[in-house]
């Protein structure tokens, strides 16, 4: 090493611990004058908007637990993460674009149903008399059971520079067994990606459908006729429930 270069690495360790000294005052500041604001409230709430709990709750989580409570926080660890949580939930629970509620649905409709559900009995919807006295979902998944598999999409909300950023977990589930096989994770499932997961799913010496008959799958768009068509191909039959229906794959969404 040239001596030459001694002399700028002095200089740079020296940076480096000013650096880091001068972080350690700003951090001490911080807590003193948190101890104080606490003090001048005398145990009174402090009530934060919406828009201040999302900026402190994307703040917070980064840090963790262990440092906010070093930080003497205006308000518990406790409540700064249940504030990330509910943040990370309303992005699904879409009440932003929630209204009064469902609309009710039209008597006209309503009596075309049951119509058509009376003068077609094969289309396996039966009349309210009838309803029940037929072979039912449960007793047709026991029968069986070890050629039936499911499929299912879980998210996972990532903090990045951007923001939050969701990841979708695309998992197949054995429900004899209730085995677990993670198809693939990705924050785009394209078509692209998604018939790449039919076809290692489908490998004949090694794919968690290889030996299935039936996969059960919901009417989520993200499974596109690239995916089932890989999958029909392969010699296992694609179950796509009724829209609206989430108890007929409840094995799969008990996991998700």
């Amino acid at each position: 090493m040239s001596p030459l270069l001694l002399p700028f690495q002095l200089a740079l360790l020296m940076f480096s611990g000013w650096v880091n000294r001068h972080q350690l005052d700003v951090i001490d500041y911080l807590q003193e004058e948190n101890r104080l604001l606490k003090e001048r409230l005398g145990g009174r709430r402090i009530r934060f908007t919406d828009v201040e709990r999302r900026r402190l709750a994307r703040k917070a989580q980064l840090l963790g637990r262990k440092v906010l409570k070093e930080l003497e926080t205006l308000v518990t660890p406790d409540t700064l993460l249940r504030w990330y949580r509910e943040l990370i939930a309303s992005k699904w629970n879409y009440s932003h674009r929630r209204g009064p509620g469902r609309p009710r649905m039209m008597t006209a409709i309503a009596d075309l149903i049951v119509k058509m559900a009376i003068e077609n009995p094969a289309w396996g919807l039966e009349p309210a008399p009838e309803r029940g006295k037929q072979t039912r979902w449960s007793t047709f998944l026991k029968a069986h059971w070890e050629c039936v598999s499911a499929t299912d999409f879980l998210s996972v909300e990532v903090c990045t520079v951007r923001g939050l950023v969701t990841h979708y977990v695309l998992f197949f589930i054995n429900v004899a067994s209730r085995s677990v096989h993670i198809g693939g994770i990705t924050p785009h499932p394209d078509n692209g990606w998604m018939a790449q997961v039919a076809r290692n799913v489908t490998d004949t010496y090694d794919g968690f459908l290889r030996d299935k008959r039936y996969l059960i799958m919901d009417r989520d768009t993200k499974y596109s006729d690239a995916f089932r068509g890989i999958i029909t191909r392969a010699g296992t039959n694609v179950v796509r429930l009724p829209p609206r229906s989430p108890n007929l794959k409840a094995y799969a969404s008990q996991c998700s």
